[in-house]
């Protein structure tokens, strides 16, 4: 990452030193004032920003319906000034938690069937080598392997990813932030659904962040730097105490370097970023020589942006999600709920009618209470309370309904994929056979969102870490024998190898089914390639690649052994022949000569 200064990414114009002395005179200090590519990258910022909040307001509305009754506490994210009641309870809707508690199991169970932090859940290769063997590719593969895991566990990357996982289940799309850290390698920030807006590219990669967010005067001026920021936030810091904490937007852009040169940032660069005061005033004292310029401006050799999506439709930049297909049963869940408790409400309390004596008078509802009324004749109707009608509800019959409901969400959550053993809790005949269909059915629904992930989260995370590292020196140099080849991620999470392990039941059911018919007609065995049939199955199961022999190793050994077939069958031919001749040696025929003289035609000398 390369940040680049003020007058190295644009070259500043000077301003006049008549300005200067006014502008000190006025606030203080020198103004900074924009270059024309400053003024042009931030016109183009600010133009498509606008745009893309109208692209986003009909998923943004959404979003909110999605947050009042899954995760109220993650969707409002204020990017309004000194607003302060942020922290007020805004989960009005929700009165059952199961369809939080749903989701949240989905997203744990991504996290730790993916990526989980307690085990490697990615290798490296280079061709058919890979950490596993001991050549000096193997050894540095493995030492890279070690380094990531380390910065991935010393950073925040897990906590980010667990944050990116609950936002994919609920909202369909998420975005992680990678930027240097001097003290741990990488640094990673969540934006929150409704701060951002994304934008795709021809090939429909999310390649495209904006987004609005709030900071204080004082965090801006740490981040930014007192001679970035405009003359109003940099009176505001001068001025100190309450003011520090006044709020401000800033806005951020990161898309494709495409036409760097005319903004001012090197076209090496693949992607740009911008930051900028949202709205800024012309000058603290209402002048109108100042033009708010950048607070930031740099590149990036590779995005330090990841924007994963659960599920496309067509070219949507934004994401679909299992909370999208769960809400219409969630609406149900909590409206069920409320109508349940206002049931047993009157059920337990319900409404009274009284006697026209007992206005006024002191009444008691409690167990073992007593009401004094004056007047009761004998033979006359007492006064009295009673139910003004009866409510007898079919509490038993809701809760079965509120429990299919709640059943439905689970399902829609894959809630039976992460609890495949506990099912069988009840049954003691489970067989394998059933286990194994039991479990490729539940992979088979998840299996989609599993390619999209390792594309669109995994492998940029990955990436972008190994290029950082690689800048900082961290990593170790390279053996000539990679020779700039490229390096192939294979993932080893658990339920990538689950996943792969149940597309082995098919081969393994065509071997038994060899391994039967070899005994009636062995020329069957012809029909399939074993070789093929182990490498396919021994990789599907996760095994380390030196597992399996090489093709040219397993020729030298077979054609090695059928070598030494036929020396044991030569020595066993001539064994034969010399046992054979020992014995027409032994045999007379008469006329003092042996069987083997007579075959040979005469005596022996």
């Amino acid at each position: 990452m390369v940040q680049l200064g003020a007058a190295q990414a644009a070259g500043n114009q000077f301003v006049p030193r008549r300005q200067a002395a006014v502008d000190a005179a006025l606030y203080g200090r020198p103004v900074k004032y924009p270059s024309e590519a400053d003024l042009r990258l931030r016109r183009s910022a600010e133009g498509r920003l606008m745009g893309l909040r109208v692209n986003r307001y009909s998923w943004w509305v959404h979003w909110r319906e999605l947050g009042d009754y899954f995760l109220p506490r993650r969707y409002k994210w204020i990017i309004t000034p000194n607003q302060m009641g942020r922290g007020s309870p805004i989960n009005q809707h929700m009165l059952d938690s199961t369809p939080t508690l749903a989701a949240r199991n989905l997203a744990s169970g991504m996290m730790s069937g993916i990526s989980s932090p307690t085990r490697p859940w990615f290798k490296m290769k280079i061709g058919r080598i890979d950490s596993t063997q001991t050549s000096p590719v193997s050894l540095w593969l493995a030492e890279v392997e070690r380094l990531m895991m380390l910065v991935f566990q010393e950073s925040n990357f897990y906590n980010s990813l667990a944050v990116a996982y609950f936002d994919l289940v609920i909202f369909g799309t998420a975005v992680i932030l990678i930027y240097e850290d001097f003290e741990n390698v990488i640094r990673c920030f969540n934006p929150c659904a409704g701060e951002y807006y994304v934008d795709c590219s021809d090939r429909m990669h999310a390649d495209v962040l904006y987004r609005e967010f709030t900071l204080t005067v004082d965090q801006t001026v740490q981040q930014f730097g007192i001679e970035n920021v405009s003359p109003a936030v940099a009176q505001l810091y001068s001025d100190g105490g309450a003011s520090l904490t006044r709020e401000l937007v800033v806005a951020h852009a990161i898309e494709p370097n495409t036409d760097g040169r005319a903004f001012g940032i090197p076209e090496q660069f693949r992607f740009r970023e911008v930051y900028w005061e949202w709205g800024g005033s012309a000058s603290p004292q209402g002048g109108s020589s100042y033009s708010p310029g950048l607070l930031r401006k740099r590149g990036f050799n590779e995005a330090p942006h990841i924007i994963p999506r659960w599920d496309l439709v067509s070219n949507d930049a934004y994401g679909r999600s299992p909370a999208m297909d769960a809400l219409p049963d969630n609406k149900q869940l909590q409206l069920e709920v409320r109508r349940k408790s206002q049931a047993i409400d009157k059920l337990v309390n319900p409404p009274l009618v009284a006697d026209i004596q007992l206005k006024n008078q002191p009444v008691s509802l409690l167990p073992g209470g007593m009401t004094y009324v004056a007047g009761i004749l004998s033979g006359t109707q007492r006064p009295g309370v009673a139910p003004i009608y009866q409510v007898q509800p079919p509490v038993k019959e809701i809760m079965e309904d509120l429990n299919e409901v709640r059943q439905r969400i689970k399902d829609i959550f894959f809630n039976p994929l992460f609890q495949t053993a506990s099912q069988f809790e009840t049954r003691s005949n489970i067989t394998a056979v059933e286990w194994d269909m039991r479990r490729s059915e539940s992979l088979v629904m998840l299996g989609p969102v599993l390619e999209r992930l390792q594309t669109e989260l995994l492998a940029p995370a990955i990436e972008r870490t190994f290029a950082i590292a690689a800048r900082a020196g961290i990593m170790p140099l390279p053996p000539p024998e990679v020779g700039g080849q490229p390096i192939v991620l294979e993932y080893v999470s658990m339920l990538t190898q689950a996943q792969q392990a149940a597309q082995t039941a098919g081969v393994e059911r065509i071997f038994a089914l060899l391994g039967q018919l070899a005994g009636i007609d062995p020329a069957v065995m012809d029909n399939v390639d074993i070789d093929y049939g182990l490498d396919y199955m021994s990789a599907r199961l996760g095994n380390p690649p030196r597992m399996i022999r090489s093709p040219e190793e397993l020729a030298a050994i077979r054609q090695n052994r059928q070598a030494q077939q036929q020396a044991q069958q030569q020595a066993a031919m001539a064994q034969q022949l010399a046992e054979g001749a020992r014995t027409l040696g032994d045999t007379q025929v008469g006329g003092g000569q042996n069987a083997l003289e007579r075959m040979l035609g005469g005596g022996v000398t």
